[in-house]
């Protein structure tokens, strides 16, 4: 999970994972199993699938500014994926080389939101009159990681964030959170042998007390048949409020993908099969049920 400090965009991948790391105790805890059970022999051997990122769907911020920071880092823009009940959009991103993460970056549509949630989403956000990210040196790599933890706007009070709450948990989750890492993601195909697929490393994940994202099942699937994923159960954290009051709210999580070998390519011998003979992109469907591992319907079964 650790970058090289002298690489730019590892610089800026370290600023955005080693926090994660230190807040999502999951991370730390599957990884120190994985190196017990011999699965690893360090975290830095696990292979990053994708990191992904929430925003919001209003002027100057949003996709339109957030992708300008990869973008500029070798990233190349790639499919378009749409929630229409979860009234999001996302794209995600090709790496510059395998070394590093693909990038799925989500937004929501804040105008398909009731005029009262607008309307909360306005008063933090009202006074961003230009894009932010313009305003950044995109060669200072330090500034650039450092940004992701800036707070744009003022944190909310307890009761914007309840309302924000009751119609989109997605957006309370980013109104608190900002543009906090939202998830990591472990390459299973890229496991030892007996445990290179989901069903087994899902069994090893629950037998050390992970809790996984039931919702649409525990693995979800894409249509060919070809993308596998599952996911923990955002932990609840501490968070307080601009009116001093706190609350416990949804954090960051893990992911876990199984990305198979493309038809066309099922003869190569396995020590010949590499990125590009597998499955690429995403699933809108099997996204839309990820996103709810930092909803209620997931995070209160892990209070029962």
């Amino acid at each position: 999970m650790k970058f090289k400090k002298s690489d730019p965009l590892g610089v800026v991948l370290n600023a955005l994972l080693l926090p994660y790391q230190e807040r999502v105790t999951d991370v730390v805890k599957i990884s120190k199993k994985m190196i017990e059970k011999g699965l690893i022999n360090k975290q830095s051997d696990i292979i990053n699938d994708h990191i992904a990122f929430r925003t919001l769907g209003v002027d100057h911020l949003g996709i339109k500014s957030f992708e300008k920071i990869f973008l500029h880092y070798g990233y190349r823009k790639m499919s378009f994926y749409n929630f229409e009940n979860k009234k999001l959009d996302a794209y995600w991103y090709a790496p510059p080389s395998s070394y590093y993460p693909r990038i799925f970056v989500s937004e929501i549509r804040v105008k398909d939101l009731s005029l009262n949630a607008q309307k909360i989403i306005e008063k933090y956000t009202k006074h961003i009159v230009q894009d932010p990210v313009s305003q950044l040196d995109l060669n200072n790599a330090k500034t650039v990681g450092e940004f992701f933890h800036k707070p744009l706007w003022d944190v909310p009070t307890i009761k914007d964030y309840k309302l924000l709450l009751e119609e989109s948990e997605y957006a309370a989750w980013v109104i608190y959170n900002r543009y906090y890492l939202n998830h990591y993601t472990i390459s299973v195909h890229e496991l030892p042998n007996g445990y290179n697929k989901l069903e087994a490393f899902n069994d090893f994940l629950q037998s050390i007390g992970i809790v996984l994202n039931s919702s649409g099942g525990i693995i979800k699937t894409s249509k060919d048949g070809l993308l596998r994923q599952s996911s923990s159960v955002a932990k609840m954290v501490e968070a307080t409020f601009a009116d001093g009051e706190h609350l416990k709210i949804a954090g960051s999580y893990v992911e876990f993908a199984e990305r198979l070998v493309l038809p066309e390519f099922k003869k190569l011998p396995k020590d010949e099969i590499k990125t590009i003979h597998r499955r690429e992109g995403f699933e809108s469907a099997n996204a839309d049920k990820i996103f709810e591992s930092t909803y209620r319907n997931q995070t209160d079964r892990t209070s029962k």
